[in-house]
């Protein structure tokens, strides 16, 4: 793609935005898709790292499975893309390799990365099911920041609408011009005319997807700190909230990948498998896991606890305990004996027991000198 600088404009937002693909560092020119993907895959890794300190997983390691992870990502992405349009490549196969040209599919990518990374996992001997809730999250912001990558080439946007959030520009309007039947102005004869007297815009898929992966991320968070239960659950929460969003979404794009000849868009069909299955797994082992909190023999599905959680388990018993301690003492025929809750100090309770067995004893001295004197 050709260095471009268009003009943005979004429906009932006065102000137009000059958007650029590449961005120009004085010695040399980078685009800014891969400057976006970048720092998207940086905080990605960066935060995938954090969890791994705190649980307590080598971080050599980790390191090995980020590479080959990356690698198997990379190459997944691009077999996945050429072998869903086999019509172009099976004639010009020089140019699979060219992956600077564009063609990575996302799913693809997270199937060969979850691949190599299994593969290490095992040589490694790593908890797999621990890596795939840390690469959900990770997944999610790489996706929320990457997807602004397309917006950078003016890509990935998705059907005519009127809506009030709608997007065009020139890269958008020359796009729709090119595939005019498909967007269903075959018959125009100027479709870019057609476009500006109509007031038309498409949608900004790249949009919607960002925002939900941003806010996924979140979700997931908030459940690995109070709701998780076993290793691989954000992973299949992963698969849910993702899952439906693209399957909604991709109905919407206009650069979808179909299987073969069929109307079937492949990222649509492949999203909502993956969050039916996602959903029945995640709500069986959710239940089994509450009910049953025990791991499977062979099978650690439990994460190692951090020192702040093991510090608050023990700040609870000993709080329980205390409690415990603090029940009033009540002599019942002559034994001590535990009597109602009451919120006392532990000296407050051994004085009162003190003065309880003294008042039990004078008692019954009394009574023996009572009974002495009637017999004299």
């Amino acid at each position: 793609m050709e260095a471009q600088t268009v003009i943005v404009k979004f429906a009932n937002i006065a102000k137009e935005f000059s958007v650029s693909n590449t961005l120009d560092l004085g010695f040399t020119t980078v685009r800014w898709y891969g400057v976006i993907i970048a720092f998207g895959f940086l905080l990605a890794v960066l935060f995938g790292g954090r969890i791994a300190y705190k649980w307590k997983i080598n971080l050599d390691k980790m390191i090995d499975v980020l590479l080959y992870g990356t690698i198997g990502g990379i190459v997944g992405a691009r077999l996945y893309y050429v072998a869903f349009k086999w019509d172009y490549y099976g004639q010009h196969l020089s140019d699979i390799f060219k992956i600077w040209e564009g063609g990575l599919a996302i799913y693809g990518g997270i199937i060969g990365g979850i691949l190599a990374a299994f593969i290490v996992c095992k040589i490694e001997k790593l908890n797999f099911f621990n890596l795939l809730d840390m690469v959900s999250m990770s997944l999610l912001i790489g996706q929320g920041i990457g997807r602004w990558g397309n917006y950078a080439n003016q890509e990935a946007f998705g059907s005519l609408t009127n809506k009030n959030w709608g997007m065009m520009s020139d890269t958008v309007a020359e796009y729709i011009s090119r595939n005019a039947s498909y967007f269903g102005l075959g018959n125009v004869d100027n479709v870019k005319q057609y476009i500006a007297d109509n007031d038309l815009y498409v949608h900004p898929t790249f949009f919607y997807e960002s925002v939900w992966c941003i806010l996924g991320f979140f979700v997931l968070y908030i459940i690995l700190k109070k709701r998780r239960k076993f290793s691989g659950q954000l992973f299949l929460c992963y698969g849910v909230w993702y899952g439906f969003e693209r399957m909604v979404v991709e109905g919407l794009r206009s650069d979808s990948l179909y299987i073969g000849n069929t109307s079937i868009r492949v990222s649509q069909a492949l999203s909502a498998v993956l969050m039916l299955v996602s959903l029945v797994l995640l709500i069986s082992l959710y239940v089994k896991f509450t009910k049953h909190p025990k791991p499977i023999e062979g099978i650690d599905f439990f994460p190692p606890k951090s020192e702040k959680e093991l510090e608050a388990e023990k700040r609870k018993a000993e709080k329980k305990a205390l409690k415990k301690k603090a029940r009033s003492v009540v002599i019942r025929d002559g034994k001590i004996v535990a009597g109602a809750y009451e919120k006392k100090t532990a000296q407050q309770l051994e004085e009162e027991r003190d003065d309880v067995l003294v008042n039990a004893e004078e008692e019954i001295e009394s009574k023996e000198e009572d009974s002495a004197n009637e017999n004299n």
